[in-house]
């Protein structure tokens, strides 16, 4: 490592430049206990952005290599980030697939991703998905579907959308909303089940209006909670996916959680996004207006009264260590969350069992779709008991209890870093494995998609 007054640089990497997007050199730095990535541009000038601020969990402990897998790659002149689709820089296959299917919302939230609603463009017809649905197919899949948007709700054709996915080979369809119509109009939610939706991902930002308020521009916490009470009559499982913000809800996660608790087997789990500034947002961020991976942990173990422990999360095995963290539970009848994952210590199942009922194996990507697949979709109780797997004695009541538990009553918590221009690493985005189908049929991955420069200039969307 080298070591300039008191800071040593651990990895060199590229980046772009946050206002003409040049691609430029950068490096993780070590300062003290944070991480910070370190670029200048030549026209633009220096940058310094953190990444991980804290030692619970050390950065040392939590990043670990990755191991790179070949991808069928596009030829490639300009090179990453500008020839995805996918570039032969690419290191990570696909482990699910986000599809646009309307580019208008209901909302006009200050802070949007996508920047939905702000042009009109034309819904993509179903002749055009089902060639998205092809090309997926001829490329791997099927892989994990995510419909999203804009808000897909108003499509009235969204059933059709999923069943004719159904129809040729894909099983997991997740739902990216804000629920405000699914909260007004059950029967629609019915037939989206009844055409294959496996799981609501609802934008859930916290247990107070006043949070809606600053971020969606309303107050529609009644909605959400409608949509939970919905979803658990029509049978289809739920997340929970707070934007976390500083000084506006990141003192609200545990909350979050104990809500979703309470609404357990509907409720599968909560998946934490910390703000990433691409698209539409108001303002050029601060180091203040940053959160971390650790920080986000760190809020959610001190705020459920460590009831939650760090020692429960554990880093992707095939994201980058900036870029996502989970924990596995049982909800047992006392109420308890028994873990089962552990980043440090061996866990229930891994002190019980020889491994082959563990739920933490989180490998290639085809194993983590199956994961989510099977721990997002709603559970399918039976008046039957699951057999022991393990090989060594356990009281036979209690053990009988935490598999059966298992069946039903798992719960995730989870986060996704996005990159953007400011902090975006090129070697970390060459392992992504969340992409975007564009219009034309090309699969890039969300961070590239959604990139936006200081002045909300995209780098692929719409381009």
């Amino acid at each position: 490592m080298n070591n300039v007054q008191g800071k040593k640089i651990l990895s060199n990497t590229e980046s772009l430049c946050p206002h003409c997007l040049q691609r430029i050199p950068a490096a993780r730095v070590e300062w003290g206990d944070d991480i910070y990535l370190e670029k200048t541009c030549p026209e633009h000038g220096y940058f310094l952005v953190p990444v991980w601020r804290g030692q619970q969990p050390s950065y040392k402990s939590w990043v670990k290599p990755r191991k790179r897998v070949e991808t069928a790659a596009i030829s490639g002149g300009q090179g990453c980030p500008f020839e995805c689709g996918h570039c032969q820089e690419h290191r990570q296959s696909i482990c699910s697939v986000l599809l646009e299917v309307t580019n208008r919302c209901n909302l006009d939230c200050p802070v949007c991703f996508a920047s939905a609603g702000e042009e009109e463009v034309p819904d993509p017809d179903l002749e055009t998905i089902k060639g998205w649905y092809q090309r997926l197919l001829a490329s791997g899949g099927p892989y994990n579907i995510q419909l999203s948007g804009g808000e897909p709700t108003l499509r009235d054709d969204l059933p059709e959308i999923i069943a004719l996915g159904r129809s040729l080979g894909f099983s997991f369809f997740q739902l990216n909303t804000n629920g405000l119509r699914l909260s007004r109009e059950p029967e629609f939610l019915g037939a989206l089940k009844q055409a294959g939706l496996s799981t609501v991902f609802l934008q859930f930002d916290g247990t107070r209006r006043d949070i809606y308020l600053q971020l969606r521009g309303r107050d529609i916490l009644a909605e959400k909670l409608e949509v939970i009470k919905l979803c658990g009559e029509a049978g289809v499982g739920v997340v929970l996916v707070p934007t976390v913000v500083p000084g506006v809800n990141d003192q609200n996660l545990g909350e979050i959680i104990q809500l979703a608790v309470e609404n357990i087997p509907v409720v599968r789990g909560v998946h934490f996004q910390p703000i990433s500034y691409i698209g539409r947002y108001p303002f050029q961020p601060t180091e203040q207006q940053r959160i971390t991976i650790p920080e986000v942990m760190r809020r959610i173990v001190q705020q459920t009264a460590e009831k939650i422990k760090m020692v429960d999360f554990r880093p992707s095995s095939i994201w980058d260590g900036l870029c996502a963290f989970h924990a596995n539970y049982v909800l047992m009848p006392d109420g308890e969350l028994l873990p089962t994952t552990k980043h440090d210590e061996k866990s229930y199942l891994e002190n019980c069992c020889d491994g082959s009922c563990r739920d933490d194996i989180w490998g290639e990507p085809k194993q983590v779709s199956k994961f989510i697949a099977s721990r997002w979709s709603a559970p399918k109780p039976s008046a039957q008991m699951q057999k022991s797997c393990c090989n060594q004695k356990v009281e036979k009541d209690s053990l009988d209890l935490f598999l059966e538990r298992m069946k039903n009553y798992t719960f995730c918590i989870s986060g996704m870093a996005f990159q953007d221009v400011w902090n975006l690493e090129l070697e970390r985005l060459r392992y992504c494995s969340v992409h975007v189908v564009t219009p034309d049929g090309k699969f890039i991955p969300f961070c590239a998609y959604n990139l936006t420069n200081s002045e909300g200039v995209p780098l692929h969307r719409g381009r």
